[in-house]
């Protein structure tokens, strides 16, 4: 299952938009980020697209930046209520997640917010193997953000053999054409994967592998 990343607006890239719509049945969630976050006010674009997706089965995420856990609890409680109010988001996908065993009780505290703000899916991105106490708080951790060179040469720890692949998930960027990123993710306890051909500074500006062509 893909779980997408497209930080990209609806009006610059409305055929995007269209093909995950259409791919609906690929997908377990896709992040919605309208501002590095929900922004001032509720955008009507990305509104639409929320609405079609949700519609098609699609869970909706909304973006929020924890900052490795320096932000402040109520700065990211603020930005999921705002995602429940005006998206009416199924979940929140809570980006630069810390993954030392010492910010257990503040991303603890985070999912409790979160819970109680309507999140049905809760996903960690910690880019990396976090703490395995994580595992108690989000519906699925996000244990690998990086480049296909470096996906490679990562090594999964035992622990997650503890917990359902479905709880996993990888996002790869700079994945170069026919590689084998799902089945990568897949023979390392990863379910849920995205795989993309972008790189540098906004890697997730395009579609995962496949996409273009469902349809």
């Amino acid at each position: 299952m893909l779980l997408v990343p497209l930080y990209e607006h609806p009006a610059d890239r409305p055929e995007d938009w269209e093909a995950l719509i259409r791919a609906a049945d690929l997908l377990r969630a896709v992040v919605l980020n309208p501002a590095s976050g929900p922004g001032t006010r509720a955008d009507e674009r990305f509104l639409a697209v929320c609405h079609r997706l949700k519609d098609a089965g699609v869970p909706v995420l909304g973006y929020v930046d924890t900052d490795y856990g320096r932000r402040r609890h109520g700065a990211v409680v603020q930005d999921l209520l705002r995602y429940r109010d005006w998206y009416g988001a199924d979940g929140a996908f809570l980006d630069q997640a810390a993954a030392e065993g010492e910010f257990l009780p503040h991303y603890r505290r985070l999912s409790v917010a979160a819970r109680a703000a309507g999140a049905h899916t809760l996903v960690l991105n910690h880019g990396a193997h976090p703490h395995p106490g994580y595992a108690e708080l989000a519906d699925v951790l996000v244990t690998f953000e990086g480049p296909w060179d470096a996906y490679q040469a990562v090594e999964v720890p035992e622990w997650t053999g503890a917990h359902p692949p479905e709880r996993f998930c990888h996002l790869v960027y700079g994945v170069p054409p026919g590689a084998p990123a799902a089945e990568l993710a897949r023979r390392r306890g990863a379910a849920v994967h995205c795989a993309v051909p972008g790189a540098g500074a906004h890697p997730w500006a395009g579609l995962p592998q496949g996409l273009g062509a469902v349809g």
